[in-house]
Formats: C-alpha cells, structure tokens, sequence
C-alpha cells in the first residue's frame, strides 16, 4: 500500500506538473496571438483615419473599437493610454497592470512585453492573468495599449484536473489495497497455517496435520509437514519403545543380579576374613576380589537408584537436618582417601544451616561430589563451602585440579560419561555418581551447578530449598569462585 501510495503521488505529481505546464503555456501563446491582432488592428485603424491626437472623434473610435473587440472576446480587457489621456474598459481594475511592465513599455515601446499578473474582479475575488502591453505612434502623439488576459477558465480547468487526479489516485489507491488485502488473505492463510501447525510440531502435537487443498507450492508445503509429523511420531515412538526397553532391561537386570551376587558376596566374606591363614598368591587374590566385588555392588546400588529415577519410583524422606553435621560426617568417612590422595579437606560453614531434605540422599551427593573432588583434585586442597540465608541452604566443593573445558561441561550430568578415559584413576567410579546427584538435587527441587576451567580446578554448588514450599531463585555462593581465573569454562 505505500509503495502504490508513493508511485501514484510521483505519477500524480508529474501529471499535474505536465497539464499546468501546457495549459499556461498554451494559454499564453493564445493571448500574445490575440494582443498581436488586436495591435495590427489598431494600427490599421490609425491609418486608415489618420491618428491625430488632436482629433479626438478619430481617438475615440479607435479607443471604444480596442475595447469592444476585448469584452467580445470574453477574454481581456483593455486600456489605451495616450498623450492627451487614459481610456479604460468600465469594468476593468487598473491595478492588475504591475509597474514594472509600464516601466519595460515606456523603455521600448516598439516590442510586445507581457508579464504574470493576478487579475481582481468585480466580486472581490482574484485569479492568474497576464498583461501584455506594447507602444506606437508619433513622437507627438505616442499611445501604449494593455492587454489584460484572465485565466480564471484554466485556473478552474486545472482544478477540475486536479480534482480528478486526486479521486482517480484515491480509487486506484482503494482498489490497489483490496486487492492486495484479498493476495496477502489468500497467500498469507496458509503460511500463517503452516506457522501455527509448526509450533504444535515443537510443542510435540504430532497429530494435528495441516489441511493439504489443491496443488500448488503450499499444499506441497503441507503435505510435506504432514510427512515429516508422520515420521517424526514413528521415530519419537520408536525411540520411546527402545527406551522403556533399555529401562526395562537395566531395572531386570539389576534386579536379577542381586541374588547371585548376595550368594558371591557371602562366600568371599568367608574367605576374606580367613585371609590371614591363606597362602600369599590366595590372600592377594582374595582381596582383589573383594575389591572388586565392592565396585560391582555399587555399580548394581547406582543401576537400581537409576532404574528407579527413569520409573518415577523416586521419593523423598525429608526430615529436618543439619547440613554441617551431614556434611562432616561424609568428609570424615573419606578422610583415609583424601589423605591417600595427598588432598586436605576443609570445611567453612555457617552455624544452623538446616533444611527439610532426604538424610540419605544428601550424604549421597555429598559423597559424590567430594570424591569426584579428591580424584581430579591432583593432590590440592578440597575446600567445602556451607552458606545460608532464609530461603535456601547452599554447599559448594571446590577443588584445585584438572578442571574442565566448556565442552566437557555440557556432558558432567550425563550417564556414563568421563571428563577424560586416559586420565589415572584411584576410585574407579562407575561414570554415574553425577548423574545421581543431579537426579537427587532436582527431586529436592534445588539446583546443582559446575564451573571449571582448565588447569584451576572445579567448583560444584548445590542449592537447596528449606523446606518443599520454597522456590529456590537466588543462592548465598557465587558460581565462579573468588580465585577463579577471569576467564571461565
């Protein structure tokens, strides 16, 4: 609509610019034509009665012809000026002549001079003219005549032409915008279909298929939509089968374990408490055993909690606890592998950080996170952060290690997944101690975070409602540590 707005208003323009041309100057030529006859007239009247101005019957017969022959014409009127008078039609207004053509007249009488003029009529009211004046005679008897041409018929002829562009562009102008409404309804629907129905796709409405009418583009466009919400629900399908059966797998799996490994574990404890009387090669094999039958059953433990995670069988206990006594308690028990590790632990806490949370839980993520710690932590210190305010209770860990990349960062979370397989390991973890813990801080409704950078360490925070009526949105422990480089991952 403003592109046609803007076209119509130059060509408009134009238009109106080209017709005021030719009319004005068609009309001037017109009146130079007439003034110019009307001269050679009066010249051959001057001659045929022998002008004298002295002979006021022969001045007043070329006078009142000058002036008849104007007001037959309808289109100027006339004023004759000469040494012994002016003479002037009745209705004529002298002050439509300028000066300054009586001055070029009086200069060089001999040429015909014209000038613009805006003529006044009787009613008060004025419009464009033009005065053309031009001199004869004798040096004695000497006469200037002006012409004085109204162009009151052009003026309303151009307003009439205007008029009509004016309505002429205002209903080419409607007459473009219905149309162009009707296109944009008739182009637009569809896409504005085809916009909603995406949505729906990204909202996962995989059912709700667009209309396909006719055969142009866009019904090519929706049954291709259509296709791909088809496939795309055979594949989300498929793969949500092939996860309930991998669910399905880990949880029977896991289950049906438990009982041969009870019976493994019970005839190792019977050998491995009567290791002392075994011959070297059976007492370190038997402690191997051990050992690994150790990491067995917590690889089972972390498959169950996971199995139970995926079957939404996950509850809470919640009691009222202190998280510094939690806290302590696990840093105590891994005090043997800090030390092992070469790593100090150390606890900053504020006094009475309590909180409605799941005992067993907690002291699990706890234990993951500061062993996840000890073993990237290169032998530095562990230092174990525990804050407070009204509404949350926050701990974070942080070690001086490894670190990580932003790239590593996007996969802590995930199952199974190890910063690094190359890396020299002394817990052997199972690659789903994060993952837990990340299950275990979402089921409190709380938030686990991770900064780290390469070379500097890691810094876990884990923010943790009071109580289950609480909306945690703010945490008393930065992220990014305060010795944490300027540039982090």
């Amino acid at each position: 609509m403003l592109g046609s707005f803007l076209v119509m208003l130059v060509a408009g323009v134009f238009l109106l610019y080209r017709v005021t041309g030719g009319v004005i100057d068609n009309s001037r030529e017109s009146a130079l034509v007439d003034a110019n006859e009307a001269l050679v007239e009066i010249e051959q009247m001057m001659r045929t009665t022998g002008y004298d101005s002295a002979n006021s019957d022969a001045l007043n017969t070329i006078v009142n012809s000058a002036i008849r022959r104007g007001y037959s014409s309808g289109r100027y009127q006339v004023q004759f000026v000469t040494t012994v008078g002016t003479f002037s039609a009745a209705s004529m207004d002298t002050s439509a002549i300028p000066p300054q053509i009586r001055e070029s007249v009086a200069k060089d009488p001999a040429l015909v001079h014209w000038v613009p003029t805006q003529v006044r009529f009787k009613d008060s009211s004025s419009g464009p003219g033009l005065v053309v004046a031009s001199g004869g005679g004798t040096q004695r008897d000497r006469y200037v005549v002006y012409f004085v041409f109204s162009f009151e018929n052009e003026a309303r002829t151009l307003a009439m032409v205007r008029t009509a562009v004016g309505l002429t562009s205002l209903v080419l102008l409607l007459g473009v915008g219905a149309v162009s409404y009707g296109v944009s309804r008739q182009v637009l629907a569809p896409v504005r279909v085809a916009s909603q129905a995406a949505e729906k796709l990204a909202s996962g409405k995989l059912t709700e298929l667009m209309p396909v009418r006719g055969t142009d583009d866009l019904a090519q466009l929706a049954g291709s939509m259509n296709h791909m919400a088809t496939q795309l629900q055979q594949r989300i399908q498929a793969w949500q089968q092939l996860s309930r059966l991998q669910q399905r797998f880990v949880s029977d799996v896991s289950h049906e374990l438990r009982t041969p490994l009870t019976t493994v574990r019970m005839a190792v404890d019977v050998i491995y408490d009567k290791r002392e009387s075994l011959p070297e090669v059976q007492h370190k094999s038997i402690e191997l055993l051990n050992k690994e039958l150790n990491r067995f059953e917590a690889l089972l433990g972390d498959l169950l909690e996971i199995s139970r995670f995926d079957a939404g069988a996950a509850v809470l206990d919640l009691e009222e606890h202190d998280m510094g006594d939690l806290i302590r308690a696990e840093m105590d028990s891994l005090s043997e592998l800090a030390t092992s590790a070469g790593s100090e632990l150390t606890l900053e806490a504020d006094e009475q950080c309590t909180a409605e949370v799941d005992s067993r839980r907690i002291s699990r993520l706890v234990r993951n996170l500061l062993s996840n710690a000890i073993e990237h932590g290169e032998g530095q210190p562990v230092t174990v952060s525990l804050k407070k305010d009204k509404d949350v209770v926050a701990f974070s860990i942080r070690d001086h290690g490894v670190g990580f990349d932003s790239e590593e960062a996007t996969h802590l979370f995930d199952r199974f997944w190890r910063a690094d397989p190359a890396r020299a390991r002394h817990i052997g973890g199972t690659g789903l101690g994060l993952a837990i813990s990340s299950e275990d801080v979402h089921l409190h409704q709380g938030w686990i975070h991770a900064w780290g950078h390469p070379g500097d360490g890691a810094h876990f925070r884990v923010v943790l409602p009071r109580n289950q009526n609480i909306v945690v949105s703010s945490s008393p422990i930065e992220l990014v540590p305060a010795d944490g480089p300027e540039e982090e991952s």
